[in-house]
């Protein structure tokens, strides 16, 4: 199978409504849009919810809004729609019978009466030998034949030939299985609805899927595929085969305790979407250089197959908060001001913008993520609670004697402050941090003559105040 393809690039994410879609599942999602994007492309959405058993009520419209909350908004889906409809697979049910007879007629698949007792026998036997199931075919023997009335299911028969599978794989190169190892697997379940294979394989084709780019799971699964398409004399897809996201330890896949929490989860912790999108792109694809902050167009423009990686890619939550830092300080104060809406402490809903915009120009260096935003700057709009036993409190009369003739301006405080330090023998340092808690209750602050200059004459002298007779 050739690695190339003439067709226009669509692409597709496909996941299943049978649980809450996480960030690994997201980083495949990543994948395909972005290259559907350099290639000016499409990006489609199609859920795979033939597994009636397992759906869970809320998944797709959580899918839905995952993709929306890390902009990467499908062209074609089942809430955008598009010409290849309907893209929820529960709703394509007629063309996978019409497609699963013509097989029939050919005698690509063939019917199965077997009840699970004896499927489950079977299964048993082989584990005592040692040996992977395979069906026995007993329902191919004309004795053993039911009537095509009775609820039963539809095989696809493995042929003899090819001897073997293969296929070039756009991310780990020539692969091949031998047919022999193959098992005739169920293509149409007994309540009409198709595995996973079957409908895979006739919407990935209907739908004009240049190139399906999946986790490396579902390799196996693969050559089941290309035997379909060629069943159908229809030309395949390029595969390409996604490294697995694994844990900080790199020795298990990863879990909910390792991070494997939905976008809209992280999106709440305080991170950027952009953030997100640097982040999942690093996560088994890398350009060749040593960047690792990389905007979204810049993902695009340098975003290629041959880039992925084959091995397993690590989830690291520390390098993740570090990018997201890395990216909020990118911003100017004045372009990130808009996004801090609904994370500002709640004293700060009557600040003037410009009050707010100047707090945030002081505490933006620390941020690693939104949620942060309350914790550092709090003092700013709420008096603290005067600290008691401060050492050397005797100073602050003169401190704010010193200071209430003060313009206000970073250059005069600095130059009064540091006067008044030797005018009381003390050290510098002694004596900024002195004021530092008197002014915002803590240790540890933004600068303290720009703290002073954005909190002003006023609450300055009102806080120092109150730190002297507290």
């Amino acid at each position: 199978m050739s690695n190339t393809t003439s067709q226009p690039v669509r692409v597709r994410f496909a996941p299943s409504p049978t649980g809450l879609l996480h960030i690994g599942g997201m980083r495949s999602a990543l994948f395909n849009w972005l290259w559907a994007r350099h290639n000016g492309g499409v990006f489609v959405l199609r859920l795979e919810d033939t597994d009636r058993t397992r759906l869970v009520e809320g998944a797709a419209e959580q899918i839905y809004a995952s993709h929306d909350a890390l902009g990467i908004t499908p062209d074609e889906g089942p809430v955008q729609g598009g010409a290849y409809g309907p893209y929820v697979q529960s709703e394509r049910l007629d063309l996978y019978r019409e497609h699963a007879d013509r097989l029939l007629a050919g005698g690509a698949l063939y019917r199965c009466w077997c009840t699970p007792e004896r499927l489950d026998a079977l299964r048993q036997t082989a584990q005592k030998a040692g040996q992977a199931f395979k069906y026995d075919r007993h329902c191919l023997q004309p004795g053993n034949q039911g009537d095509p009335a009775a609820p039963h299911v539809l095989r696809f028969m493995i042929p003899d030939a090819p001897a073997t599978v293969g296929w070039d794989d756009a991310v780990r190169g020539h692969l091949e299985v031998a047919s022999r190892e193959l098992d005739d697997f169920v293509a149409l379940k007994a309540d009409g609805f198709p595995t996973y294979h079957l409908a895979n394989v006739i919407d990935d084709h209907l739908m004009a899927i240049s190139h399906v780019m999946r986790a490396d799971e579902w390799l196996p699964s693969t050559p089941k595929h290309l035997l379909l398409f060629a069943a159908f004399a229809w030309e395949p897809p390029i595969y390409a085969h996604l490294p697995a996201v694994l844990g900080p330890t790199g020795n298990k896949k990863l879990s909910k305790r390792d991070g494997a929490k939905s976008v809209t989860e992280y999106l709440e912790e305080g991170y950027l979407p952009e953030a997100l999108r640097s982040f999942l792109a690093s996560l088994g694809w890398n350009d060749g250089s040593t960047q690792e902050v990389y905007t979204t167009p810049e993902l695009i423009t340098n975003f290629t197959l041959d880039r992925v990686q084959k091995s397993p890619a690590k989830f690291d939550q520390e390098r993740l908060m570090w990018l997201n830092g890395v990216m909020m300080r990118q911003y100017a104060p004045s372009e990130l001001l808009p996004r801090l809406e609904g994370w500002w402490p709640p004293a700060a809903a009557n600040a003037p913008a410009s009050y707010r915009l100047a707090v945030l120009g002081l505490v933006q260096e620390r941020l690693k993520t939104l949620a942060e935003l309350p914790e550092l700057t709090d003092f700013f709009f709420t008096d603290p609670t005067p600290p008691a036993g401060l050492e050397h409190a005797d100073w602050l009369p003169q401190i704010a004697a010193t200071l209430e003739s003060s313009n206000f301006t970073e250059a005069d405080l600095e130059t009064r402050l540091r006067a008044l330090a030797n005018t009381l023998d003390a050290k510098p340092g002694q004596l900024f941090g002195l004021i530092r808690q008197a002014i915002t209750g803590r240790t540890a602050a933004p600068g303290l003559f720009e703290t002073l200059h954005v909190l002003g004459h006023g609450v300055s002298l009102r806080r120092l105040q109150a730190a002297s007779t507290g």
